[in-house]
């Protein structure tokens, strides 16, 4: 049964290691998948005003909002939850971890692909925003509050906004090379690796604004001389 490969993949992975009673009633992200199950059977079989009033009911109840028309793999682990938006047109793989406030989104109003494709084992961290008909390749991580709108390569990290891959950043000293709450993978402040990112911008402007202010000046001076 679904409920106890759910289950089982949760007390794998969840380092709070919950009972099994625990798992089947209290966590939010199980019974998610579980009543997303029923709606999107309802809605392949053309009962599309029901599957989504299944749909919504999940929702109301867990605080979790998946289109029936998205397709889920099998042990999806949605950890804490609330929050979370998966979009019609939406692929996830197998054995995906997805944690709060996450949206895999769409770019375009248009009929069609327009959701992201997630590829097996790939970890997606608190508030990432994954948007647009994208691959995320197997394995790739998301760093916590990142924008993704490009594809991400199989086994990659990406953080920031535009999201990407750690290294990119260097030139900033102040950043934490971190994919951000939720992934495990050293010290975590994607917030201080934006305010970093607004902290070169502000200076390269002063510095514009100082020479900008510095040029009338000079050229006053080069009129008097002539004169």
């Amino acid at each position: 049964m679904e409920i106890i490969e759910l289950a089982r993949s949760i007390r794998a992975r969840d380092p709070a290691r919950p009972t099994w009673l625990e798992t089947v009633t209290s966590y939010a992200g199980l019974h998610a998948v579980l009543l997303h199950r029923l709606a999107h059977g309802l809605y392949r079989l053309g009962f599309k005003a029901l599957a989504r009033m299944v749909s919504h009911t999940n929702r109301f109840v867990t605080g979790i909002e998946i289109h029936p028309g998205a397709k889920l793999g099998r042990r999806l682990f949605i950890d804490h939850g609330m929050g979370v938006v998966i979009g019609e047109t939406a692929e996830v793989g197998d054995d995906v971890l997805i944690y709060h406030g996450v949206t895999l989104g769409g770019l375009s109003g248009q009929p069609g692909k327009r959701h992201p494709t997630i590829g097996d084992g790939v970890a997606i961290g608190a508030g990432a925003q994954v948007l647009g008909p994208i691959l995320i390749g197997a394995g790739a991580r998301v760093g916590a509050n990142a924008v993704v709108v490009a594809a991400v390569p199989a086994g990659e990290t990406v953080v920031g906004i535009p999201a990407r891959p750690p290294q990119e950043h260097r030139s900033m000293p102040t950043l934490v090379e971190s994919p951000g709450y939720g992934l495990g993978f050293g010290p975590c402040d994607p917030v201080g690796e934006e305010l970093a990112i607004l902290r070169a911008e502000v200076a390269a402007l002063r510095a514009e604004m100082s020479n900008l202010r510095r040029q009338p000046a000079t050229r006053d001076a080069d009129v008097g001389a002539a004169e």
